[in-house]
């Protein structure tokens, strides 16, 4: 090349592959958005993953923790977050739906649930769906009987309408669905002596005036079964057959050292993010 007049040359070693790879077109990649929609399958560097441990936590010191640092997040950024509390993925799952974040993985391995979440754009609520909201939910706070009554006749009420009907079960409320026989669980000694303070089951309950030292309940359930009203047992069996969620708050359990074998089959566990939800979706909350 030099011979026929060119100047500016430089012998590049390795040959033709290595020049061509050198002098090969570089491809114009576009910037990856992770929080887009197209984003989510791009080939980029790692996404930005903020750790939160909230570990040793109960309800609702996790879902708290979560909002906390998932307001510090930009869009397309993600955290993850560890915590012991067993009902915390339900109520991670009912967080991300009720504000619009993405949940990218969730598991619970060794006791210890884990979660993902990505920080997605804001957008405008859907008030199609809050003004279709027609389902009903009830706190059952109380464990007297005449309330507990009340609380599942109106559950049944609105099950049989063809609502979907949540009943959230918290403190004096857990005596309310506890199994009749129950199996021999470890308990500490606070756990025992609730155990020992608190009714065993239904069948145990009392009424919040004129109990007399358990006459008014008994007499209570005996003009209940004189004319033929469905005394609360049946009434529970009924909730369960007609479908209706029940829920029983995993703090309060620790609290009262409630474990979850003493509870009946169908209750299943959250805490005040998974009954939010249920209410998100409702028109009628009541606290009983």
């Amino acid at each position: 090349m030099v011979q026929n007049g060119f100047k500016n040359v430089r012998n590049l070693s390795g040959g033709y592959k290595t020049w061509s790879v050198a002098t090969a077109p570089v491809k114009e990649v576009a910037p990856c958005n992770p929080g887009s929609s197209e984003g989510a399958n791009c080939e980029c560097s790692a996404i930005p993953t903020l750790k939160v441990d909230a570990c040793g936590l109960m309800c609702p010191g996790p879902v708290m923790q979560l909002k906390k640092n998932y307001e510090t997040l930009k869009t397309g950024e993600q955290l993850q977050i560890t915590a012991t509390d067993q009902a915390f993925g339900k109520d991670v799952a009912s967080w991300c739906k009720v504000t619009g974040a993405e949940l990218v993985a969730l598991e619970n391995k060794n006791g210890v649930v884990a979660a993902t979440i990505r920080k997605q754009e804001k957008t405008a609520p859907h008030a199609s769906v809050q003004n279709n909201a027609d389902n009903k939910t009830l706190i059952v706070f109380s464990d007297d009987l005449d309330k507990a009554l009340a609380s599942f006749v109106i559950a049944n009420g609105a099950a049989s309408t063809g609502k979907k009907v949540t009943m959230f079960f918290t403190f004096w409320g857990l005596n309310v669905i506890k199994k009749q026989q129950k199996p021999a669980v470890s308990k500490d000694i606070f756990g025992k002596m609730f155990g020992w303070m608190l009714p065993a089951h239904s069948g145990k309950l009392k009424l919040s005036k004129m109990n007399m030292g358990g006459a008014g309940s008994w007499m209570m359930r005996l003009i209940m079964k004189q004319k033929r009203i469905d005394s609360l047992e049946s009434l529970i069996q009924q909730a369960v057959d007609n479908g209706v969620e029940m829920i029983a708050c995993t703090m309060s359990m620790d609290v009262m050292g409630v474990q979850k074998e003493e509870l009946m089959d169908n209750v299943t566990l959250g805490g005040v993010a998974s009954y939010l939800e249920r209410a998100e979706e409702a028109n009628v909350n009541l606290f009983i």
